[in-house]
């Protein structure tokens, strides 16, 4: 699990208020993919399950940070979704709850991290509401969440909320040009592609993904001219259909920016011609209307299990190709 240096302040201020005891007992942990929250968790259960910590710093020795570094402490509890499952149904929930009415394995703090918190169903959800509100003395609570909206409104309310935002821009750029030296556009582009997030901008900028979406643009640029867009259906139609979307979704906004004289702000900076290309085709309500079904598109494929995808897509390249003829309608919402 790797350690990221703008975890630094985030990290000292949650562990100060350990320290002066004004911790909340239930942790709402908001970060992007890509932002090194799990790794932020990890090290505040490590101090807490520390038995000599050395001010901020656990002390790596004694016998609680020899079982959180083997993935053993009878106390720590993890509680995933399982493999092949979307969602965290009640069973574990009560599983690890009942844990925690028993006697501590060491004599200590009892820690349970739920990464993926907005997975929990809503029984589940409701049995840690029942602890979290009369909890089990010394047990600390964390909840990783990408969407807080997804949770339920009372279980929010029973925890601090707490956003891990991303790092100043120039700060996480110079950071990515430590790690990938690469041209000073590529690394914004895909710094905003990531949404700031430098871990994820990273993981964009190796060859296999940056060369994947080099290779959407060739063939956007190629249905545009051919005012075929059903020529994207074979790229878009795998396993990465979700992140093309949202890059093709940047792709249209970006156009939206240039129309509007916003071009310092584009995400695709990279992308400038194709940029132009669809300004010049595509009016803005045109734009707007593709962007509206889009977003629909992509988040039911996202969200909802056993979608005919190729279908979708069909529909979604259609329409927008329908847009775009001299004299379409457009929804009501769009003219």
């Amino acid at each position: 699990m790797r350690w990221y240096p703008w975890l630094r302040p985030a990290f000292e201020q949650l562990i100060g208020q350990y320290q002066a005891g004004r911790a909340h007992h239930a942790l709402l942990m908001h970060a992007l993919p890509g932002m090194g929250d799990d790794a932020l968790i990890y090290a505040i259960c490590r101090w807490l399950m520390c038995e000599q910590p050395d001010g901020h710093k656990s002390c790596g020795h004694c016998r609680g940070c020899q079982l959180m570094q083997a993935g053993t402490h009878p106390d720590y509890h993890q509680v995933v979704v399982e493999k092949g499952k979307s969602s965290l149904g009640v069973d574990p929930i009560r599983h690890v709850t009942e844990k925690l009415y028993s006697r501590s394995g060491r004599g200590g703090a009892r820690i349970v991290w739920i990464p993926d918190a907005e997975c929990l169903t809503e029984s589940a959800a409701n049995a840690l509401l029942k602890t979290l509100e009369e909890p089990p003395e010394n047990c600390w609570f964390f909840l990783g969440c990408r969407e807080p909206a997804r949770l339920l409104i009372t279980l929010r309310s029973r925890c601090l909320y707490w956003y891990l935002s991303p790092p100043d821009e120039h700060y996480a750029q110079a950071w990515l040009a430590r790690e990938n030296p690469q041209d000073p556009l590529q690394l914004q582009t895909a710094l905003r592609l990531s949404m700031g997030a430098p871990g994820a901008a990273l993981t964009l900028l190796q060859p296999e993904n940056w060369k994947r979406r080099a290779g959407l643009w060739v063939k956007v640029q190629d249905a545009l001219q051919q005012q075929d867009l059903l020529l994207l259906a074979g790229q878009l139609n795998d396993d990465h259909v979700v992140e093309s979307l949202h890059w093709i979704s940047t792709l249209l906004l970006d156009a939206l920016k240039m129309q509007r004289g916003a071009v310092s702000w584009l995400t695709n900076a990279d992308a400038r011609d194709l940029i132009q290309q669809l300004c010049s085709m595509m009016p803005e309500s045109v734009i707007q209307a593709v962007l509206h079904h889009l977003f629909q598109c992509r988040e039911q494929l996202r969200d909802v299990p056993g979608l005919n995808r190729e279908l979708m897509l069909t529909e979604l390249l259609l329409r927008w190709e329908q847009w775009m003829r001299p004299g379409a309608t457009l929804p009501a919402a769009y003219f």
